[in-house]
């Protein structure tokens, strides 16, 4: 029974909810791409090797970001985070879309504007909800995954909507506005560092018994934590997660196009998949909390992996909605979960930064397979390459997830204990 001075409705749940809608937007730009791509080439005379090479660039520079943004979060709080990273992406966006040369857009859409979404990424955003979570830590983290799947499910399709009656420059300046009308309020009314005592818990002290951090994890620092093999199995995993998720984002819709898709077919196919993701996002967020969540990230991966080789098989709007609606079931998770191990393994003291410096893996994949994507169809005219190798790679994160420890203490790389 909880306290009878437990408020009926928990604050943490606000921030959540501010947090989800942060998300799609940031997410939903960064994975929801394609229908800019081929508009953007076009326009500015680029090939597709060159705009996939600036693609690269940004995420990589998304990548290194994370540490940054997880460092500022822990130093300076939420709320500064992610207004720096609102004005980052006004100013980036201004500047894009002025942008003529493949020099200007790298610095703008490929390097500035990354930086800002790293700011107001899911990584700027984990911290604070560890914080205010400890029951129901897994399932309010997938609530935040949540937002990632509705930016794939929404952005892919507006975005190519907006491109039909707008310029490529247009849509990315009603996405800004957008996004500044929503993060601004949020960050300054409802995102606040300073949680209760016991979290979520409904009686004190149970916040403890929920969501136990062995003792040796207490005395970790980051350096020691990054040299663990758990750490390391998580960050291989988030390789394949970003490899896969960004090549579907920016290739995906070209690549269905090149297989006989028309443009409204493709849009709606991929954002079919983030469409799905979103109500089995709420079941898995459910199950993280019930189940082993090794074995339900290595479920989660491997379903992914053999979606991969189904879309690129697919020869009818049938098929490819049918594996879009599968794939979707297990599209969501992968991150979520993956930071839930963290603080479950590390605590939430190190979550930020470790969350951060793992997600340097998930866009180092993110940006090979930009580059990859453009490059193979390119020179070999085939789009199996990056694909086939994606859903290679999310195979064998299956098989890596798997042996993940439980919720303990890792041990050191090489260590005897």
């Amino acid at each position: 029974m909880p306290s009878p001075h437990t408020p009926r409705w928990y604050f943490g749940w606000n921030i959540v909810a501010a947090a989800t809608a942060i998300t799609t937007l940031t997410v939903g730009l960064r994975l929801g791409l394609g229908p800019l791509f081929l508009p953007m080439a076009e326009d500015l005379g680029f090939s597709r090797s060159l705009l996939s090479s600036i693609v690269a660039a940004g995420m990589f520079c998304y990548g290194v970001a994370m540490p940054l943004a997880g460092w500022l979060v822990a130093r300076r709080g939420t709320r500064f985070v992610l207004l720096a990273g609102t004005a980052m992406l006004v100013a980036s966006t201004l500047w894009a879309v002025n942008a003529r040369t493949p020099l200007q857009l790298l610095l703008s859409f490929g390097i500035l504007m990354s930086v800002g979404a790293a700011f107001t990424s899911p990584v700027a955003l984990t911290p604070v909800i560890s914080r205010w979570f400890n029951r129901r830590r897994g399932m309010a983290l997938f609530f935040l995954s949540t937002g990632s799947m509705a930016g794939i499910a929404i952005m892919t399709p507006a975005l190519g909507l907006a491109l039909q009656h707008a310029s490529w420059q247009a849509a990315l300046l009603g996405f800004a506005a957008l996004f500044t009308a929503i993060t601004v309020p949020a960050a300054l009314f409802l995102i606040r560092d300073q949680a209760p005592p016991d979290g979520d818990a409904a009686l004190p002290g149970l916040a403890r018994q929920a969501n136990p951090v062995a003792p040796a994890a207490q005395h970790y620092t980051v350096l020691k934590a990054m040299r663990t093999a758990t750490f390391l199995k998580i960050t291989l995993g988030l390789f394949a997660c970003g490899f896969s998720m960004n090549l579907l984002g920016t290739h995906g819709m070209p690549m269905l196009m090149d297989h006989g898709f028309d443009a409204t077919t493709s849009a709606f196919g991929i954002g079919l998949i983030g469409l799905v993701a979103i109500p089995s996002t709420v079941l898995l967020g459910r199950l993280a909390d019930r189940l082993p969540r090794r074995k339900l990230l290595a479920a989660i991966y491997c379903t992914r992996g053999v979606g991969f080789f189904a879309l690129l098989l697919a020869g009818s709007a049938l098929e490819l909605y049918g594996t879009s609606v599968i794939g979707g079931i297990a599209w969501a998770g992968a991150i979520a979960l993956s930071s839930a191990i963290l603080a479950d393994s590390y605590g939430v003291r190190l979550v930020g930064v470790l969350y951060g410096w793992a997600y340097v893996g998930h866009q180092l994949g993110a940006m090979i397979s930009s580059w990859l994507g453009g490059w193979g169809y390119e020179h070999f005219g085939t789009h199996w390459i990056a694909f086939g190798l994606s859903g290679a790679l999310l195979m064998l994160a299956a098989g890596v997830a798997l042996l993940l420890p439980a919720r303990a203490a890792p041990a050191l790389v090489g260590s005897t204990t």
